[in-house]
């Protein structure tokens, strides 16, 4: 695997991807992106941040199609493609994470739907997560 898109909020293991995040360990919570410095819980003064893998399967909680290519400096394969998006919830970690779709449309989404985390390239080539079936 190239490079990925933003090194840090993922990694391919043996071609399975794994979010990366962190987890509070006084308060527990769970953030992606990975945060650091300090809990951004209001509830709590924790600092120590540590790196935790996330959960790969989720439930669609909403879902849309990017129609039009998104403006300039984003570089987008000519002609662009529309991508089908997926804000999908981790029950686990109680967070909602946004990614592209692979293989899917639309009008194969339904919210509640179970998705697992893969990967795949970007129109102009760096690999990035994305939710597909399981």
């Amino acid at each position: 695997m190239t490079a990925p898109v933003i090194d840090g909020w993922f990694t391919v293991d043996d071609g399975t991807a794994h979010l990366l995040g962190t987890r509070c360990s006084d308060c527990r919570t769970v953030y992606f992106p990975p945060q650091t410095g300090f809990c951004r819980n209001p509830h709590c003064d924790g600092e120590d941040l540590a790196g935790t893998r996330l959960s790969r399967r989720g439930t669609v909680w909403s879902y849309t199609n990017a129609c039009y290519p998104p403006p300039a400096p984003f570089v987008t394969a000519e002609p662009y493609t529309p991508v089908t998006l997926a804000a999908v919830e981790l029950a686990e970690e109680g967070i909602v994470v946004l990614g592209q779709v692979k293989d899917l449309t639309v009008e194969d989404l339904r919210v509640g739907m179970e998705l697992e985390l893969t990967w795949g390239p970007l129109a102009d080539g760096p690999p990035v997560w994305m939710w597909g079936r399981p």
